[in-house]
Order: structure tokens, then sequence, then C-alpha cells
């Protein structure tokens, strides 16, 4: 089909605004899909998408479709996740198309992450289709909505269409909208192929499949072919398109979207943002591609079986394949023995990554508590970056320590402004502005002109990305009864004053429940951890001493009790330097345990920790 009738979009939007539920809408009615092969997310194809009813990796399909006026078109449709842990998902998407679908819930209105995917579909200069859905709720308020659309981002009211996804209301409408409004592809055919790869993953027949947006030239089957970052060379087995399973065709040209099976045994020689050309005449300039996705998020994953290491490998490198943003590497703990140092996104991307490994491969997991990476300038200038509390040099060889600050947006009605603030500045926050938005159209920056309806206001902070980890967003969500919403972006390495705390456990050190913390918080920090230890390490015949501390220095103390043998229980009577023997003898025993004992600290404590941690 000529480039003038293809156009490629995609669905942008908050969480649970109807993306995906747009997508089935819009393949049942173009026929891409059969109505008895229709279900619910349908282009969520993992289990843990479809039972969390999340979006989690982003799915291309390709459907024909029928203009009013007759004339046929193709249409590359990308669904894109909604969780800001995701948001580099989203991003490669808009790369690979000319338009947007911007998707804003009728009862909600503009959130958080809708403000965030307008300005990133704004840097790609896409083509964006406003569009309220759900417009079938009793509760829907289309007219305020759409006043809200219009103020945000300056949308002519005209320009904003109203759907119901779950209907079908709109939906044809809206197509049409896609077909006159979204561009068509710059295609030049006559150029060396180079495509650009916006996702991959791994086929146990076919190697690494690479999912394309072809920019110039055209590709077909047993071509050669040279990804231009890694220089590698593979032979096309396959190349299809997603209809919305994958479906064989002749060939790509330049403007469609689709899969090549490279043959390839790792993803990482097909990357992500990397440029496929030809080997022989192929194109000496590669796109621009994307910025490397560097982990936010660290934790370590250990076998509760020691024995399971060498499983847990093979199940993260088979992951890995289908993940491009996982990463891991080996590590060793005095209390879990052999694991792994795993970087994700975020914490969303941790529990899927972790719930997929237990379903998937059958793993019986333990997972320490989540980190953030730091950098620590040395005092000789040098920059040493640590992913675990272990890792931090010794105070004498350090000059400072930087932490990773976001950008955060809080949404919120008015009415909950103050707890939103105590909450900022309790986490070390730095305030940066507010602006209300009048639901009537008016807009005011701010405290001046707030309007009586309790408008929504958009809090903008920056706070460290430790505070953001553990429990921000429960909390945003508990202090507005449910109304707010979060979106965050990383801004860089600010220092700080931080120190680790460790745990010691009858005097040895427990390396998995260290942790690095502000200065000022250590001590409140070291003594919940300690009383929460104290109710979960089962007794032993003498006391253990569970402690706190930062490098010799204890900041807080727990002590669990002894249990005590009755040793005077055989004893009916007769004289009382019989009973002073037995005592003193079970004194004895209980120095000589304590001196040469060891306690195991239970599993069910690292969980218990990792709880209270989040």
């Amino acid at each position: 089909m000529g480039p003038n009738r293809i156009r490629n979009f995609c669905i942008i939007a908050h969480i649970d605004h109807g993306k995906s539920t747009l997508a089935d809408r819009m393949l049942e009615m173009t026929g891409t899909v059969t109505a008895r092969e229709m279900q619910e997310q349908l282009l969520d194809s993992l289990d843990i998408e479809r039972e969390r009813g999340i979006t989690i990796k982003a799915q291309a399909v390709r459907m024909p479709f029928t203009h009013t006026d007759g004339s046929e078109y193709e249409l590359n449709l990308i669904d894109t996740p909604g969780h800001v842990d995701f948001t580099y998902e989203v991003s490669r998407s808009l790369a690979a198309c000319e338009g947007a679908i911007l998707i804003v819930d009728a009862t909600q209105g503009i959130q958080a992450q809708t403000l965030a995917n307008v300005y990133l579909a704004l840097e790609h200069d896409l083509e964006i289709i406003p569009v309220v859905n759900k417009i079938d709720l009793p509760s829907a308020d289309v007219p305020r909505v759409i006043g809200e659309m219009t103020t945000a981002f300056g949308f002519g009211a005209d320009e904003v269409l109203a759907v119901s996804a779950k209907d079908g209301s709109g939906v044809q409408e809206l197509l049409n909208a896609v077909v006159d409004r979204v561009p068509a592809p710059k295609a030049n055919r006559d150029l060396p192929l180079r495509a650009l790869i916006f996702d991959s993953k791994y086929d146990t027949y076919k190697g690494v499949l690479a999912y394309v947006r072809v920019m110039d030239g055209a590709v077909t089957a047993n071509a050669r072919i040279r990804m231009m970052a890694t220089d590698t060379q593979a032979e096309v087995l396959e190349v299809g398109a997603f209809k919305p399973t994958m479906m064989k065709v002749p060939g790509l040209e330049s403007g469609e979207v689709g899969y090549i099976a490279t043959g390839l045994k790792s993803v990482g020689e097909c990357r992500v943002g990397d440029t496929i050309t030809l080997a022989r005449n192929g194109a000496s300039e590669p796109l621009p591609g994307y910025g490397a996705q560097k982990p936010m998020v660290f934790a370590g994953l250990y076998p509760t079986d020691g024995v399971d290491f060498h499983e847990l490998r093979e199940a993260l490198d088979r992951l890995q394949m289908n993940d491009a943003s996982l990463s891991f590497e080996p590590e060793s703990s005095q209390a879990l023995g052999p694991g792994f140092r795993c970087g994700f996104l975020g914490l969303l991307h941790m529990e899927i990554v972790q719930e997929r490994l237990e379903r998937e491969y059958d793993m019986d997991l333990v997972v320490t508590a989540p980190s953030v990476g730091y950098r620590v300038v040395m005092s000789d200038g040098s920059v040493v970056e640590i992913s675990r509390p272990t890792d931090l040099p010794s105070p004498g060889v350090i000059d400072k320590i930087e932490e990773p600050w976001l950008e955060v947006s809080i949404l919120t009605p008015s009415r909950f402004v103050g707890p939103m603030m105590e909450l900022i500045n309790a986490r070390r926050g730095v305030f940066k502005r507010n602006e209300y938005l009048d639901a009537s159209g008016a807009r005011a920056v701010g405290s001046e002109s707030m309007p009586s309806s309790d408008p929504r206001v958009v809090i903008e902070a920056q706070l460290p990305m430790a505070e953001v980890l553990v429990d921000f967003y429960d909390q945003i969500k508990t202090r507005s009864k449910g109304y707010a919403s979060l979106d965050y972006t990383f801004i860089g390495f600010h220092p700080a004053a931080l120190v680790r705390l460790d745990v010691l456990v009858a005097g040895q050190l427990v390396d998995a429940l260290s942790l690095i913390t502000h200065k000022d918080r250590a001590y409140y920090q070291g003594k919940a951890l300690v009383a929460q230890l104290r109710k979960l390490i089962p007794r032993q015949m003498f006391e253990v001493p569970i402690q706190a501390a930062i490098g010799s220095n204890i900041v807080a103390r727990e002590t669990v009790a002894a249990m005590r043998k009755n040793v005077l229980a055989k004893c009916y009577g007769g004289d009382i330097s019989r009973k002073r023997k037995l005592l003193e003898k079970q004194a004895e025993g209980k120095k000589r345990m304590k001196r040469i004992g060891r306690v195991e600290v239970p599993q069910e404590a690292f969980l218990a920790i990792l709880k209270m941690e989040r």
C-alpha cells in the first residue's frame, strides 16, 4: 500500500482511562479480529496484564480501514502502558508514530500522567487527537472535561471527540479523524533500508524478533541485514505484521510497522533504539534512536534454597530476553547466600518481575529491601556508582554522596493541597509551584482567583527518589481520599548527608538488612527496624541483642530475652546447695552459649521488614 494510505498512531492516557478497551473496539470495528476471536484486553498478551488490568508491554497491530469516502487505509496502532514506571515504553512508541490519540476519562478528567504524556507527544512533534472516553457512564461530565482539555492544552472544543470505548459510540468517527488528521509517514522507498527497533522479544524458534518501524527503503525475507550500533549481521528468517497475531508478509516498506525475525540468540545484539540496515549497500547514518534507559530501583533476588541459584540465573536470562529494561549481576550475602542484584525501572516493575519469576519459572524467592542507586565522589575526585548499601566506602575516603532526585507533579483537588504540601515537606522535598485548573476554563497561578467549585491543582516539587520509593504514592492516595494522581521524572543527582545504617544480630552484621538513609532520620529508622526484628527473631537459650549502628556508633538496641529452662523442676526437696549448684551450672552454660552461639535470622523477618519499608 502506498505511503499516503498509511497512518501510524498510538494511544496515550493516564492509568485506567480506557486505552486497551478503545484498542479492542477499533480491532472489532475494522474487522481485524472476528467476533469469535474477540476478548477483553486482546492486545494484553501476558496473564499478569489481564489479572492486574494494566498494560505492561507496548503492543502493535495493523488494521485495515475503509474511510467514509470509500478509500482503503492501513492503520498501524501501538497500545502503550499507562503506569509511570513504563514511561520509557511510551516514549519508544511515540518515536515510531506520526500521531497520538490522547484519552481522558469523562469522570476523572485530566490526571498527572495525562499532562506528562502530552508533553512527551509534543516533544516528538506528533499530531494529537484529544478524546473524552467513558461518556456512557452516569457520572460522566463531558462539558467539564472538554473545558479542562481546552484550558490545559489549548485544543479547540470542536477538536475534542467524545467516545465510549465500551459500547463503541463515536469510535467510527475517531477512526475517520485518525485518517484525516494524522499525517502520512514521510516515506523514502528508494533510499537504503533504515528501520527503527522500538521493541524486541525472544522466540525459541525464530531467535530475536525486532519490532520495527521502517523509515527508509524496504526489507524482505532472506535479506542480509546489519544492526548499526552493534555491527551484528544476520539473515532475515521472516518478515511480518501484527494482525494482531504475528502474520508473515512478503516484506515491509518505508512507513510500515512490523517485525523482523533475525535468528539472533541474544537480545543484546539487537538493541531497542538501534537501526537496522542492509549488510551490503546499507545506510551510512543511523536513526536518532533512544537514550539508554538506566535502572532506577535496585533489589537483591535470592533463592530460598541455595541450590536453586543456577535455575534463578537461567530464569533471569530468559526473562531479560523479553524485558530489555531488566538488569542483573551476581552477588553474595552472608545472611542469604548467593543471589543477584537486579535493577528495575520502579517498584511496580520489580513486583512484576518477581511475580513472573515465581509463576512462569516456579522460583521461590526472597527479595531484599529496594534501594536507589547513589553516586559517591571520592576524596581523590573519582566517582563511584553504588547500588547496594554494603558497597558504600568508609567515610574517611568519601568527599560527598549524591542521591537521585525526581521532578514530581501531583494533581489534586484544591482542598487537599495542605496535606500534599505537608507530605512533600516531610519527605525532604522542595516545593516549586502550583497551578490551579478551573473547570470553567479560567487558569490562575498561585492562589489568585481560586474558584469556589474546588478546582484541581497541579503541585510541582522536587524530592529525593529514596523518599518517593517507599510509600509516597500510597500516602498521596490516602491523604487525598483517592483523588490525587502522581507523575515523576528523573532530574539528576544532588549531594546529601547520607549514612549507612547497619543491623547487628548477636554482634553479627546482617548485610541484607543494611540501608542508606539520611543522617537526621537514622535514629528513628534504626529504632523502628530493631523493634520490628525483636518481634520476629525467635528466642534462644541466651539473650540476643539486636542493634542498629552507624559505623561503630550504636544508635538503637532491642534485646530478645532468653528462654529459661526450669532446671529445678526435678528438685522436690533437699539441701539448698544442690539447687544453687544447678543454677550456677545453667548460668555458666548460658555464658558459653552467648559467646559461641549463632542466631539465624528467619526469612519471615526479611519479608516483614520489606513490608515495613514499603
